[in-house]
């Protein structure tokens, strides 16, 4: 999908209750976002809105292969438009990323998940929403969540500890059907308690919330790491003077 596509699924009936129903999750797992800086990567925009008065600052990122559009729509532009595993910021330098239709659509989600990891501060937190393979939405290629690759949980879990990610809360949502019925609309809070209480895994998207991991090396690797660059230093050294010493 593009960004024309993308932009009118969320401009609908249909699109505007998906966004409601996913973004009161992201609020139960970041309920004070006081003083944080923010990043929203694939097409978020609609998911950082609630929240961009909260934030110390807000933006977005859209890849290239989607296309791009101005948010927010009455100020100061926050967005940019990115190579997919390649954004322009600083190591460790954003305290909370929403990925939202980014992860599925990537052509490398290795290479994505790192370029992710490598921009989150160690203390910071990143909130995946893919589409559940066991769902109906990654069904149905009507909506956004039905393109791409879809994911089950312990495919996601694998996925992010493989990237140095630490897992540490994970929710459904999406329990009603991809259908425009205003009766199926009007309910959608109660398919979605009902959802939750019951747990059946056939939620539309899997929200995943994770950690950085960030290893320290224990004091005797990290004096066996010093002495191992140290020689690998005067061999280069020693290298450099036997060359100097043949000419």
């Amino acid at each position: 999908m593009d960004i024309v596509d993308l932009q009118s699924f969320y401009s609908r009936p249909l699109g505007q209750a998906a966004c409601k129903l996913i973004t009161r999750t992201i609020g139960e797992c970041w309920p004070d976002l006081t003083g944080y800086s923010m990043l929203g990567i694939g097409f978020a925009t609609p998911y950082l809105e609630p929240f961009k008065d909260e934030c110390l600052t807000s933006m977005a990122f859209m890849p290239a292969q989607q296309g791009v559009m101005r948010w927010p729509q009455s100020e100061k532009n926050a967005v940019a438009l990115t190579e997919e595993a390649l954004f322009p910021l600083a190591d460790s330098s954003i305290d909370r990323i929403l990925i939202v239709h980014g992860l599925e659509m990537s052509h490398s989600p290795r290479e994505y998940l790192r370029e992710v990891w490598r921009v989150l501060k160690p203390d910071g937190r990143a909130i995946f929403v893919v589409p559940n393979r066991s769902g109906i939405w990654a069904r149905v290629d009507k909506t956004p969540f039905g393109h791409g690759r879809p994911f089950s949980q312990p495919q996601m879990l694998e996925l992010l500890k493989s990237n140095m990610f630490l897992p540490i809360s994970w929710s459904g949502a999406l329990y009603i059907p991809p259908t425009k019925r205003d009766f199926i609309l009007k309910s959608a809070n109660a398919f979605e308690k009902f959802g939750r209480w019951a747990r059946a895994g056939l939620g539309g998207v899997t929200i995943i919330q994770a950690t950085k991991q960030v290893y320290a090396w224990p004091p005797g690797k990290m004096l066996r790491k010093q002495k191992l660059q140290e020689a690998m230093m005067n061999r280069r050294e020693c290298g450099s003077h036997y060359r100097q010493l043949d000419d």
